[in-house]
């Protein structure tokens, strides 16, 4: 039985990746190195650090941990300064309604997301109040596809990942949920998310009716 269910953030609940795309290409600018939405595209669901050093991979170019951890920092400096634009009206279309549902239904439900900012996302949303568990990029040390956030975010809510259900819209993050023995509802095209064991187009879809439709012998 799915008592649980477990959502990343970026790409399921809101929308900030142009928040994110703004803030690596001014930095890749600053240096003079190389980025475009297709190499953004890699960056989908890991963290700040594999990030940078997928753009540096790209660009060929070594520096220093230390130098790394610098620029990584000015990068999210950036970027959290444009949080601050985000609103209760940046959920994607059909987030709310799901998390409400959920909670009205009684499911536990946490947050799994490779972000260092997602408290601060939450916040500007007002959608801390869904979430029992609120497992980010602070929780643990190895990010996706390594299954560590979904099973802190499992381990909080006090459930095996057998029943609980991970949401995604990134590559990386079925292969954590599938790494993990969970559940997966993969958000986006056939491309990325096609080996998740259920996907959706959009969230606005993903409503719990047709959830347990598609996992009928889970509910």
């Amino acid at each position: 039985m799915i008592k649980g269910f477990i959502f990343d953030l970026d790409g399921v609940i809101t929308d900030t990746a142009e928040l994110h795309y703004a803030a690596w290409k001014k930095l890749a600018d600053d240096m003079g190195w190389h980025f475009d939405r297709e190499l953004n595209e890699k960056l989908r669901g890991i963290s700040r650090m594999d990030s940078i050093k997928v753009i540096m991979d790209h660009n060929n170019i070594s520096l220093d941990e230390a130098t790394i951890v610098d620029l990584a920092t000015k990068k999210n400096d950036i970027y959290v300064k444009s949080l601050d634009s985000i609103t209760q009206d940046d959920y994607l279309p059909g987030a709310r309604e799901l998390l409400t549902h959920l909670r009205s239904e009684g499911f536990s439900v946490a947050l799994g997301s490779a972000s260092k900012n997602a408290e601060k996302v939450l916040e500007q949303l007002n959608a801390t109040h869904y979430f029992d568990v609120i497992g980010d990029g602070n929780s643990v040390t190895k990010s996706k596809p390594a299954p560590d956030i979904f099973l802190y975010a499992s381990e909080k809510l006090g459930l095996p990942p057998e029943k609980c259900i991970v949401f995604e819209d990134a590559e990386k993050g079925i292969d954590a949920a599938k790494a993990g023995n969970f559940h997966s509802v993969g958000i986006g095209p056939e491309e990325r998310v096609g080996h998740a064991d259920v996907r959706f187009d959009t969230m606005k879809e993903a409503t719990l009716f047709e959830v347990k439709s598609r996992f009928k012998d889970l509910f």
